[in-house]
């Protein structure tokens, strides 16, 4: 019953999101079968809802990937320098190649997210004393380093204006013919669930995982893997989104307990219908201008982030 609410509170935001906008279309539009306005809907209204619920679910999830491999319940995109390091990759594919395209962009950007994921791991496995709240804060200096780097070869490349724009999170420039790229976090999603009772087991610890037969190290790979390829397909297509994957599984934890199994199809359930309920007041507070998708998320996710930490204490 809980998934079944949930899909129908989906499709109903799903169907608000396709029509608020500057642009006025009503379902009489689309049933006179007017040219402007099926054109309108299929090019830029039905590709950003779309757009809104792959992003929603696949940084949620991508949270949930992180917070298992860490064994902390506050490390995600945002808190553990994956999102700098995609913006790194995509300086790289500037800077090498100046006139690559958005497929060639999403491969830099997974390359070099996946390996600074990596090195993330490694510091994280090194620390002795794993406070709940030290290790995002390790997560958040590692990524200030990722980026003061960026920064620093951005500027001096003069292309601090265009990384600077990628990282700012927007749907309103999603476009059909621009926005098919998030369609490879489908995958990852689908990887995430069959791995779902090994991701659990993991969360349990590398000893204890490890006793239980399970080839850790490839767990791990093949969860840094999912979490890449989704964070940098969705920046690729909207950019920077912060705290999604953070604020989502916490939640869901609270309710629902940590079988990753039984709470990965809410969690991606929520995360979607939180994106989609973030655009829709974004595009609706200052009509007929809009706030930036990753500003909404920001405000909203950084005060529950405190509120989760409070409780934590």
């Amino acid at each position: 019953m809980k998934k079944l609410a949930l899909a129908g509170l989906l499709i109903v935001l799903a169907i608000t999101s396709l029509f608020v906008g500057v642009a006025d279309i009503s379902i009489s539009d689309l049933l006179e079968s007017d040219a402007e306005t099926i054109l309108l809907f299929t090019i830029s209204r039905i590709p950003r809802t779309v757009a809104l619920i792959l992003a929603g679910v696949g940084l949620s999830v991508s949270g949930l990937i992180m917070q298992q491999m860490t064994q902390n319940k506050f490390v995600s995109p945002t808190t553990a320098g994956t999102l700098e390091a995609t913006k790194m990759g995509l300086l790289a594919a500037l800077i090498i190649i100046p006139s690559v395209g958005f497929t060639g962009k999403m491969i830099f950007a997974f390359l070099f997210t996946f390996l600074a994921s990596l090195l993330f791991l490694k510091i994280v496995q090194k620390i002795r004393f794993r406070n709940v709240v030290f290790v995002p804060l390790v997560g958040l200096m590692f990524g200030g380093i990722l980026n003061s780097i960026s920064t620093f070869f951005a500027v001096r490349m003069n292309i601090v204006q265009d990384t600077d724009a990628w990282m700012m999170g927007d749907f309103s420039s999603v476009l059909q013919g621009r926005y098919e790229l998030i369609y490879l976090s489908l995958p990852a999603v689908v990887i995430t669930y069959l791995y779902a009772n090994k991701f659990t087991i993991v969360g349990m610890g590398e000893d204890f995982s490890k006793n239980l037969g399970l080839n850790y190290n490839a767990v791990m790979q093949i969860g840094l893997f999912c979490v890449s390829l989704t964070v940098s397909t969705v920046v690729i297509t909207a950019g920077a989104i912060p705290f999604l994957g953070l604020v989502i599984p916490n939640i869901v934890s609270m309710m629902y307990g940590d079988n990753v199994r039984k709470t990965l199809p809410l969690i991606a359930f929520f995360g979607a219908i939180f994106l989609l309920i973030c655009d829709i007041i974004g595009r609706l507070v200052i009509y007929p201008f809009e706030i930036p998708i990753g500003m909404m998320v920001g405000i909203i996710g950084g005060v529950v982030f405190l509120i989760l930490l409070l409780r934590k204490k």
